[in-house]
């Protein structure tokens, strides 16, 4: 049976957690009785109005909702076509997109009792987020994270060991997000009774991928609303990044209902498209099965995933949420690339003419907006989930793309921006 555009905004996985053939929960045994105990804890409180209450009073007073949607006027001047706005996430407390689902997660886990919060970052701002979230409701918290992405994001490791959290580099593998993830994965088996694997996409066995899409929906039923309020209509597209993709089905499900409104995933190009050179799951994986769930996977012939890269550490992940796995294979969401360099050019562009500094993520999606906005009307819209800020990465920017080459670049060139081919 084919699925309509009216039906996807109420799409939820069937009772084992697929989303068409992707998701479900992988486990063993004994594991699986543990994550059955989630989902029905989880079942209970999602329509409890002490829990929706409690939810929402944190995220207007603490999170700081509504994020704003802004009309990036200069930059949609300077790149020509398209006008150009931003869900303003990178304002959110903690700097990003996170703190939604984090905080669902931790009163969740606070409510079945648990001790401790365990969980995995690349970039750092899953890890800041949960570390808040543990630190307001009173949980400890572990955060696995890369010794690459360590070194990488120090001022995001930090910020966690401020706010109390115990961070733990991993040393295995390529020692960025995937490792991070095993070794979450083997801690959180240790003791599942008294943790609580606090995944940080929309990723991972049932019902995480389900769970992290609710938190994360309030930015779509924001961005919705906001935009027809202050235009009158509904933008012509969407585009967010996409890792393991909590940030885009967020601002997605506010729009899938919407056959007239485009809707892009935009991926890791990374160096370029040979194996180990990107994180672009969609565009060079098949069916495979990670961490628990089946989704699109970069795997070799004997179905392990591969070493995988990206700039932008919170993207280079080889698996991707199912349901966006489901939207790409049912043509409702085009899954796209933008490169190193796109992202690395969009975040002095955005910069210089906006004064927003975006997180490496984030800058890709904006990077393949404006890439495609000079090819369209100037009456054509387009949103960008702008995920979070660029404090982050600002030393490792300015190492691998020094200011002055940007600004020599634009000196060149004769422009207020260096364009993006």
């Amino acid at each position: 049976m084919t699925t309509t555009y009216t039906q996807l905004n109420r799409q939820q996985p069937d009772e084992k957690g697929f989303f068409g053939e992707y998701g479900g929960s992988f486990l063993p045994e004994d594991l699986q009785k543990v994550m059955d105990e989630i989902t029905q804890a989880y079942e209970d409180i999602k329509d409890d109005p002490s829990f929706i209450k409690e939810l929402t009073m944190l995220e207007r007073t603490f999170t700081g909702r509504p994020s704003p949607v802004y009309y990036a006027k200069n930059l949609s001047e300077a790149v020509g076509g398209a006008q150009i706005y931003l869900k303003r996430e990178d304002l959110n407390h903690t700097g990003a997109h996170k703190i939604n689902h984090c905080l669902g997660e931790a009163l969740l886990a606070k409510r079945m009792g648990k001790k401790k919060l365990i969980a995995e970052t690349g970039a750092g701002q899953h890890g800041v987020a949960l570390a808040t979230a543990a630190a307001l409701v009173g949980l400890e918290c572990d955060i696995y994270m890369g010794a690459v992405d360590v070194a990488k994001q120090a001022p995001n490791v930090m910020r966690m060991k401020v706010l109390g959290a115990k961070v733990v580099s991993v040393t295995q593998g390529t020692q960025t997000l995937k490792d991070a993830v095993d070794a979450a994965f083997v801690a959180y088996l240790e003791d599942p009774v008294n943790t609580i694997y606090a995944i940080g996409s929309v990723v991972g066995p049932h019902p995480f991928p389900m769970m992290v899409r609710d938190f994360q929906s309030i930015v779509g039923r924001e961005a919705r609303s906001q935009f027809l309020e202050m235009t009158g209509k509904l933008p012509n597209h969407v585009m967010a990044c996409v890792g393991g993709g909590s940030n885009a089905m967020g601002i997605f499900s506010g729009f899938l209902d919407d056959p007239e409104v485009r809707i892009y995933g935009v991926e890791p190009g990374g160096r370029g498209p040979a194996k180990g050179d990107n994180a672009a799951t969609m565009t060079y994986g098949s069916k495979g099965i990670i961490h628990g769930f089946s989704c699109y996977l970069l795997q070799d012939e004997q179905g392990e995933p591969l070493p995988v890269y990206s700039i932008a550490s919170g993207l280079d992940y080889p698996g991707v949420g199912p349901q966006h796995s489901f939207l790409k294979d049912i043509k409702r969401v085009e899954y796209v690339v933008a490169n190193d360099r796109d992202a690395l050019t969009t975040f002095y562009n955005l910069s210089r003419l906006e004064g927003i500094i975006p997180a490496l993520e984030s800058a890709h999606a904006l990077g393949y907006a404006m890439k495609v906005a000079p090819k369209m009307s100037k009456d054509e819209t387009i949103l960008v989930n702008l995920s979070g800020r660029g404090d982050k990465d600002m030393d490792y920017v300015l190492e691998h793309y020094p200011l002055e080459l940007y600004e020599q670049e634009i000196s060149d060139q004769q422009k207020m921006y260096v364009p993006i081919h």
